[in-house]
């Protein structure tokens, strides 16, 4: 799903005269993303690899944007959400992260899709696939 899902929430809020800062993760520099995907939005890279933007992961980067930060949305791999859910910045704040798991029907008959939440459990594809990052048990989410 990577950064795709995120396009036009960002650009809605653009219209909406809204500033919208884009923290970008990947493992090495992609050239075709970089400053083309949402024109009008800030966008900060960060690569595993150090070839562009900060030299490490993008959740590194939360701690300089969270102050100002009036929401979150995040979508990514299911280690990053769960480095999100360890960091004492995001607790209390709101966080909607996009879960991609496979789903075997989409309707919700064969719960293939169901996850662990503190509201008791959930399918992705009926309830979801967006939800609060402190609501996610992520412990009990083995994969994505």
């Amino acid at each position: 799903m990577g950064i795709a899902s995120l396009y036009f929430l960002a650009e809605d809020e653009l219209k909406k005269g809204h500033s919208v800062t884009l923290l970008y993760g990947a493992a090495t520099r992609n050239p075709y993303i970089e400053g083309r995907l949402i024109p009008g939005a800030k966008f900060i890279t960060a690569t595993e690899d150090g070839t562009s933007g900060h030299h490490g992961k993008v959740t590194d980067l939360i701690p300089q944007y969270i102050e100002w930060a009036d929401q979150i949305f995040a979508c990514g791999p299911l280690p990053m959400y769960k480095a999100m859910a360890r960091m004492p910045e995001l607790k209390s704040r709101p966080v909607q992260v996009s879960l991609e798991v496979r789903m075997g029907c989409g309707r919700g008959v064969c719960y293939g899709c169901t996850i662990k939440t503190r509201q008791g459990l959930r399918q992705v594809c009926q309830d979801g696939p967006v939800f609060n990052l402190e609501d996610v048990i992520w412990e009990e989410l083995a994969s994505v």
